[in-house]
């Protein structure tokens, strides 16, 4: 006895029903932070930024001298 295939919409609604309860237990196996190690993760990554930002502000500023001098004696 050959098996028939099913109907198109009944597999991919069968699809999407797995999909959302695959997703339902993977969300219930997550660990979710304190919001005090979020607030300090936050805070150090902003920290982090302005840091880098500063660096990279006074290497421009520093680079952007050198070359007004490199192009005052080129003159």
């Amino acid at each position: 006895m050959a098996e028939t295939k099913q109907n198109l919409l009944v597999r991919f609604g069968r699809g999407i029903g797995k999909f959302f309860r695959d997703g339902r237990a993977e969300i219930k196996k997550v660990i979710w932070p304190k919001p005090k190690s979020v607030f300090k993760s936050a805070g150090i990554v902003l920290l982090i930024i302005i840091v880098l930002g500063a660096f990279i502000f006074g290497l421009d500023t520093l680079l952007m001298y050198l070359l007004g001098l490199i192009m005052e004696i080129a003159r």
